[in-house]
């Protein structure tokens, strides 16, 4: 399933908002975009905490582990919680915030394109259920009222509220 492409003559109503100070995926990537950020991201969905569990689920280094969450506690998307068990020093366990919450779609769609496009036949290791019905859950686009809709019938346009400079 493709999504669809602007015509010639919508690109450049959208194509002039969409330039990296104003764009909502270019600052996205910003925030969230590179490899490890991901992977904490991921490992934080499946319950990691601590400093040494991310960096032995991950396998990142400890240098780029310590940049990463602290890139993402500036951003709001983890928050540090510190901890200390008896007899050891203070530690600390970093906690997604609500804005951080927000993003499962977004690891739910990466793991459901790389069991689609990547994996084998099959699809990958992990599953993602439903814990009170047991069905498989799957990223898709929806409209405002809830109905499934294709790719190739989003349409991008110009957004009326977006004032520019409003990208935090």
């Amino acid at each position: 399933m493709k999504a669809r492409v602007p015509a010639r003559d919508e690109a450049p109503q959208v194509r002039d908002v969409l330039d990296a100070a104003s764009c909502s995926v270019a600052a996205a990537v910003a925030a969230i975009g590179d490899r490890w950020s991901l992977l904490l991201l991921r490992e934080a969905f499946n319950g990691v905490r601590r400093y040494d569990d991310f960096l032995r689920h991950t396998g990142c280094s400890t240098a780029v582990l310590a940049v990463r969450l602290r890139k993402l506690v500036d951003a709001g998307i983890f928050r540090k919680q510190m901890y200390s068990a008896p007899g050891e020093r203070p530690r600390a366990e970093y906690r997604l915030t609500a804005k951080g919450v927000d993003l499962l779609p977004v690891i739910v769609g990466l793991l459901q394109w790389g069991d689609l496009h990547v994996a084998g036949p099959g699809g990958g290791p992990l599953l993602l259920k439903d814990r009170r019905n047991g069905e498989r859950i799957r990223v898709s686009l929806v409209n405002e009222s809830g109905d499934l809709v294709d790719a190739r019938d989003s349409q991008p346009i110009r957004n009326p509220a977006f004032r520019r400079g409003r990208l935090r």
